[in-house]
């Protein structure tokens, strides 16, 4: 009885943790997009649910909670890179994609005066953008150039890069409309001697 109960409570205790850790991000997320990176822990922590404390204990500096809200974000987009091309056809995938990678921007763009203010915290941030994503990019294009449907011998990392400035350099990167990226997307499909 008491072995169970003592194996439980740290369980719970965890679990509590892992609840307390994602919400700590979203509500960090949410307050950097409206109020910027500068926005007020003690405002975090209330949309959070959570007391300065808890952040302070696992973020000590302000710069590990934005490299944490960046790395999430980054997470989210590559998995859905792997989903999509799981389940969808490399032209379709590639094209749903694009709209994961607007919603990253638009967190990146709350965050960007912390990436480019020069603090070494954030400086491998860039090359972790692309390693994590360029695999996952590359696979698509790779299936796309195989089965016809995408040209061949396009780099992800060019492809990031360029939705990415498309996108970033909308007013309202995060609510993505897909014009011009779809412009870039239709280039990138059409095959010669193909319609586009």
């Amino acid at each position: 009885m008491t072995v169970g109960h003592e194996t439980a409570e740290p369980r719970r205790r965890r679990a509590d943790a892992v609840r307390n850790t994602e919400a700590v991000l979203q509500a960090a997320k949410s307050a950097f997009a409206e109020l910027g990176v500068d926005a007020p822990m003690r405002e975090i922590s209330a949309r959070a649910g959570v007391g300065v404390g808890t952040i302070y204990r696992h973020y000590p500096q302000r710069s590990d909670l934005i490299i944490a809200v960046f790395r999430r974000e980054l997470d989210a987009t590559a998995a859905e890179a792997d989903r999509l091309a799981a389940e969808l056809p490399p032209a379709e995938a590639i094209r749903r994609w694009a709209e994961s990678l607007a919603h990253f921007v638009g967190t990146k763009r709350g965050l960007a005066a912390a990436l480019h203010s020069g603090d070494p915290a954030y400086a491998p941030l860039p090359e972790q953008f692309i390693g994590v994503l360029g695999p996952r990019v590359q696979a698509i294009l790779d299936a796309g150039a195989a089965d016809g449907t995408i040209r061949p011998g396009v780099p992800a990392k060019d492809l990031i890069h360029a939705l990415s400035r498309l996108i970033d350099s909308r007013p309202d990167a995060g609510a993505y409309d897909g014009l011009m990226v779809g412009v870039l997307l239709d280039g990138l499909t059409a095959m010669p001697g193909r319609p586009g």
